[in-house]
């Protein structure tokens, strides 16, 4: 039983540090996205939080955190719900197989571009589901 808890909490660790550098990465890969679009339409970008708008993501983050949820009451809610965490799991799941150094893959499958492709053809049925 120990085992299996140290092998539990090792999984968890590895998607952790696997999931919060991926997170933390597509903010800012946003927020230079928005300086990009915001210097091509002559206009500064996003500047009022933080230095020269740093926390703009951690602010988008908090907002979308505390976002009012709005169920449309005609829908299927078990299937309204559904959608986004499908896509969401699956989309951090494909990352599992991608090795970020020689010895650091947190799910090492001797088929890992063939499993790759076999989640990306999955989470078509989320966009399916959600429209």
């Amino acid at each position: 039983m120990l085992n299996f808890i140290i092998f539990v909490t090792e999984i968890l660790l590895l998607s952790l540090f696997t999931i919060i550098p991926l997170l933390i990465s597509v903010a800012f890969f946003t927020l230079v996205e928005r300086k990009v679009m915001g210097s091509i339409q002559r206009r500064h970008g996003p500047t009022e939080v933080g230095f020269w708008g740093l926390l703009q993501a951690l602010a988008d983050g908090i907002k979308l955190v505390f976002k009012e949820i709005i169920l449309p009451t005609r829908s299927n809610y078990f299937l309204f719900i559904l959608a986004p965490i499908l896509s969401f799991s699956l989309s951090f799941t494909s990352w599992s197989v991608i090795p970020f150094g020689f010895s650091s893959v947190l799910s090492d499958v001797n088929l890992g571009l063939l499993f790759l492709f076999a989640l990306s053809s999955l989470n078509v049925y989320s966009l399916i589901l959600s429209g």
